[in-house]
């Protein structure tokens, strides 16, 4: 899985949940479908985005879902997934996206790629790649030459690129590729006035990503010896941060001049998780679920922050005050009250628990791992048994008002629209 934009379960109301594992599912079971099993190692979260702007756009009818079978990462369960020719369009669209993305670590010599056997291999690949996202875009009335022709262009600009280049002029064959295909949305949605706002979002989109994969990569980049566009073009980190705050700006106002159906979910992805994904590659946003992060009355607050502001002995309990002076707010003789004279409160005793040997435990760890359920959620430990976090709890879970930036004529943001549903009821 690859992609700028990666929502958190913890951030999403049920429905755009519902909603995002829909086209998530729809275009790995459309990449099966059209392509085999082996095409939906390309599933990818921005391609998906593609099939998120089509049903946006759509008129709502019957036959968008249909109930998938167990799938492992579901943990066997069912469940509605998009289909329709948007799913199909980000199939294409994320083959021709892997392609490129191969042919990339071939010419860096990434890893194996470096060994001329695995790279001819991972070359005919892509090229199957390519020939089946061009066969799936001609049956939807899109030619995905526009994108072969971007990731041949983008190999001779970084070799002409050096001190002194635009970096836009290195992001203009991304930026092309992906207003093609966001486009072409508006056409498969029948909402033709809508492709020159949705081409301006997607040249933007593409903007973002190739400018979030060279901030992210430049110090892999530095230590391997391997091409990247910041460096060889000798622009700094805060200029690339200028220029993603003004594509996210372009981005937001590029969807306000769009006609939808239903547009929350497509709202979360291009403004909310975008910037966040911004915010994130630039190392300027904490995570809330992370361990450095506290609970103070209520409010996720970084742990820096809560450590540089004066608080009583109440406060570093975890209890706000109610004013600025006077005692934390309840009984402060109860004996679980931290004030309390009878001292700290003491944790329960932890219950008796039964461990597993070492074979139990690792067929309840295999079962675990193929079910996915070490993903998202909690999860027993196989042999203490003691209830963990799973790995999304380590994502980017700030919260949901945290640089909500979405309504800048609207004052408080998270006053104004219910952020968390993105359902703004300001002008965006």
């Amino acid at each position: 899985m690859f992609g700028i934009v990666r929502p958190c379960a913890h951030r999403l109301s049920e429905r755009l949940k519902a909603e995002w594992m829909a086209h998530l599912c729809g275009l790995c079971l459309a990449l099966r479908s059209d392509h085999g099993q082996f095409a939906r190692i390309v599933t990818n979260y921005d391609g998906l985005i593609v099939s998120v702007l089509t049903e946006a756009q759509a008129e709502r009818t019957t036959g968008w879902r249909r109930t998938a079978g167990p799938c492992p990462l579901r943990s066997m369960r069912t469940a509605p997934v998009a289909r329709g020719e948007g799913a199909r369009l980000a199939a294409a669209v994320s083959l021709v996206l892997a392609s490129a993305k191969v042919r990339d670590h071939i010419a860096d010599q990434d890893g194996l790629l470096s060994r001329r056997p695995v790279a001819a291999a991972a070359r005919r690949v892509a090229t199957g790649w390519d020939r089946a996202g061009a066969r799936t875009g001609a049956e939807l009335g899109f030619d995905t030459a526009v994108l072969v022709d971007a990731v041949d262009r983008q190999t001779g600009i970084e070799r002409l690129a050096g001190p002194g280049t635009p970096l836009l002029t290195v992001t203009e064959p991304t930026e092309t590729a992906t207003a093609a295909a966001f486009a072409h949305t508006a056409a498969l949605a029948g909402r033709p006035q809508n492709a020159e706002p949705i081409a301006e979002a997607g040249r933007l989109f593409g903007r973002l990503a190739h400018l979030l994969d060279a901030v992210e990569d430049q110090e892999a980049d530095a230590a391997s010896g391997a091409w990247n566009p910041l460096t060889a073009t000798g622009t700094s980190r805060a200029e690339a941060r200028r220029l993603c705050d003004d594509a996210l700006r372009g981005v937001r106002l590029a969807l306000r001049d769009a006609e939808f159906t239903d547009d929350k979910l497509t709202h979360l992805l291009l403004v909310h998780e975008l910037r966040r994904s911004v915010d994130r590659a630039f190392a300027t946003q904490t995570c809330s679920h992370r361990a450095d992060a506290q609970l103070i009355g209520g409010d996720l607050t970084d742990s820096r922050q809560a450590e540089s502001s004066p608080r009583s002995p109440g406060d570093a309990a975890g209890l706000r005050q109610t004013g600025s002076f006077g005692p934390p707010p309840g009984n402060p003789y109860a004996p679980n009250n931290p004030g309390s004279p009878f001292g700290p409160p003491q944790p329960p005793p932890e219950p008796p628990r039964d461990r597993r040997g070492l074979i139990t435990g690792c067929l309840v760890w295999a079962g675990l791992a193929c079910t996915c359920q070490m993903c998202c959620g909690t999860f027993e430990d196989p042999w203490s048994r003691q209830r963990r976090e799973g790995l999304c709890s380590q994502c980017d879970c700030s919260d949901c008002c945290d640089a909500c930036d979405c309504c800048s004529n609207c004052g408080d943001c998270c006053s104004s629209c219910d952020c968390c549903d993105c359902d703004c009821g300001c002008d965006c």
